[in-house]
């Protein structure tokens, strides 16, 4: 008698070990002799097969896959460090940055979780959320700069650096976004060069990212600990979720959400000329959320789009933080910050994020575990690379919308509170 099994074959990517090794031998060859096409060709080669290797490294080590972002944390860190041990040609680096900036991978790939994960949720959840999201996303930053003040003072760094030069960066969206356009203000306010601005700002930023990637991961261990904490990837308690209509993978469908997405992403950047102040995520984002609330996009179309993020999520993630890890992820400014005090500094401002926005965010009807990782870890976290990386180890990529408010408009918030205190604080 045939004894049947239901174990699964072990594959890398739904291809057979060996297969793998095939695809990766090739793509490792054609890097190491100079043969590895320039464009996105090359860079996604590369940055699928790195990323599929380290899916499963990070999925499969203990302690890391439990309690320090698994798969996320290694796909970032692990090729950042084949980058700063110059194990990685200058030339792939160079193909996957050009990718990931010139060519707006990241853009491309932001684009279609913004669009899809709006028009897939309910409307009045939009509403309803929307309006109390203030609460959370302020509370995160209050509690975040009083404990940095609170302990620089304390450990004697000076509570005025401790919110000015740790707090501040660490909360404000990111770098193109946050840190850049700080060190600006700073420069004119303080008259230094914007480059050693910037050499104070970056290891606060890149830390603070860091442990940002390590608590989503302690936050969905605590949300399976404790189920009365998260709604499990739903920002709102007491609100009933209807069952998502199965739709089978469908070729046009996902194209005209391919297209969608991307005339989305045009219209935020058109809206930013009219409206510069704020960033053209933002603008898509409400552009977004006003089509969803007033129905002004057929509900095929939806779909479409709906589909078309999720099949980027699925497919392109690992990839994609393999490109974070090689274009935006500076290693060395990491391993320069690393000091007792930095360190407890950096922990402090992260902890009072997850803190105040997970209680303010229970008290205006959020679940603590998605209102601390949306509200307060992406503000802590380095703009929209960091969100991929948060959601992607929390487990909660359909969050993806809210995370984006918390890196574009909180962190236009802090770019205004920075150029209000800099003046009085120094």
């Amino acid at each position: 008698m045939t004894v049947q099994t239901d174990r699964k074959s072990f594959t890398i990517w739904g291809l057979s070990p060996v297969l793998f090794a095939v695809c990766m031998g090739l793509v490792i060859l054609a890097i190491y002799i100079g043969k590895l096409p320039k464009g996105m060709i090359g860079a996604l080669a590369a940055m699928m097969t790195m990323g599929a290797i380290m899916d499963k490294i990070g999925d499969k080590t203990p302690v890391i896959n439990e309690y320090l972002g698994g798969a996320p944390l290694v796909c970032i860190f692990g090729t950042a460090a084949l980058v700063y041990f110059g194990v990685m040609p200058d030339s792939t680096v160079k193909i996957i940055t050009d990718f990931m900036k010139g060519g707006g991978f990241l853009n491309f790939y932001i684009a279609a979780l913004i669009c899809g994960s709006i028009l897939g949720i309910s409307s009045d959840l939009l509403i309803k959320a929307g309006a109390r999201y203030a609460a959370p996303l302020l509370a995160a930053v209050l509690v975040s700069c009083g404990l940095a003040a609170l302990v620089a003072g304390m450990i004697g760094y000076g509570w005025q650096q401790g919110i000015m030069h740790i707090a501040m960066p660490i909360m404000g969206g990111g770098m193109g976004a946050g840190a850049v356009p700080m060190s600006q203000i700073f420069s004119t306010i303080t008259k230094m060069d914007t480059k050693d601005i910037l050499s104070i700002l970056i290891p606060a930023l890149a830390l603070g990212n860091v442990m940002s990637i390590v608590a989503a991961g302690l936050l969905d261990k605590l949300g399976k600990a404790r189920p009365a904490l998260t709604g499990n990837g739903h920002l709102m308690k007491d609100f009933k979720v209807e069952k998502e209509e199965e739709i089978p993978p469908n070729i046009e469908m996902m194209g005209v959400g391919v297209m969608v997405s991307c005339v989305f992403f045009i219209l935020g950047l058109l809206l930013n000329k009219v409206v510069p102040m704020i960033h053209s995520y933002a603008l898509m984002i409400i552009a977004v959320a006003m089509c969803k609330i007033f129905n002004l996009v057929p509900e095929s179309v939806q779909k479409s789009c709906n589909m078309w993020y999720k099949f980027v999520a699925k497919n392109f993630t690992a990839a994609l933080l393999v490109g974070i890890g090689v274009a935006y992820t500076d290693l060395g400014a990491v391993i320069n910050a690393v000091s007792i005090q930095y360190i407890v500094l950096v922990a402090v401002v992260v902890f009072g994020a997850v803190v105040g926005a997970g209680f303010a965010g229970m008290a205006v009807g959020f679940n603590f575990v998605e209102s601390a990782i949306t509200a307060g870890l992406c503000m802590a976290n380095m703009g929209g690379t960091g969100d991929v990386a948060v959601l992607s180890a929390a487990k909660r990529m359909e969050l993806m919308p809210f995370a984006q408010i918390s890196s574009r408009l909180g962190g236009a918030l802090i770019l205004i509170l920075v150029s209000l205190l800099l003046p009085v604080l120094g």
